[in-house]
């Protein structure tokens, strides 16, 4: 069997954990709620009449979608091989998530992927796009010759 690759394990996670939020700040602007709305209501002001939160968590979701599956111009950037920046950006995604009612799934998703990134970085992995920028486009990709 196989190594198991952490890094893009969480790549995977959060992937999914971005796509989830964008599409629960988008059900958030019709529907807006905050998470913790039963035990305060000093929070309804950050999702109505002005949907702030959303924006914000659809901001992120983007940022997101955008960091794990980037175009070629953006994929091998020393942004986009550090894990350490996907550990300092991923908190402030996944609390913005937990404050949205819809977005609660996705704030825990990005709990679990940030927890296998430190799992990763702890373990001295480094990024698989680290890979795309040393010449290589694809990982498992053979050169003829």
């Amino acid at each position: 069997m196989g190594k198991l690759i952490k890094n893009h394990w969480a790549r995977l996670i959060i992937l999914t954990a971005a796509a989830y939020q964008i599409a629960a700040s988008i059900s958030a602007i019709f529907w807006p709620k905050i998470f913790w709305d039963f035990l305060t209501k000093n929070l309804d002001g950050a999702v109505k009449p002005v949907p702030i939160l959303q924006i914000i968590n659809l901001s992120l979701g983007l940022l997101g979608l955008a960091w794990e599956w980037p175009l070629k111009y953006v994929g091998g950037t020393v942004f986009h091989r550090s894990i350490e920046a996907r550990l300092v950006v991923y908190p402030l995604s996944s609390l913005a998530a937990l404050l949205l009612y819809q977005g609660t799934n996705p704030g825990l998703y990005y709990l679990i992927g940030m927890g296998v990134y430190f799992w990763a970085f702890s373990e001295g992995e480094v990024s698989l796009s680290f890979l795309l920028g040393s010449g290589m486009r694809g990982v498992g990709s053979e050169s003829a010759g």
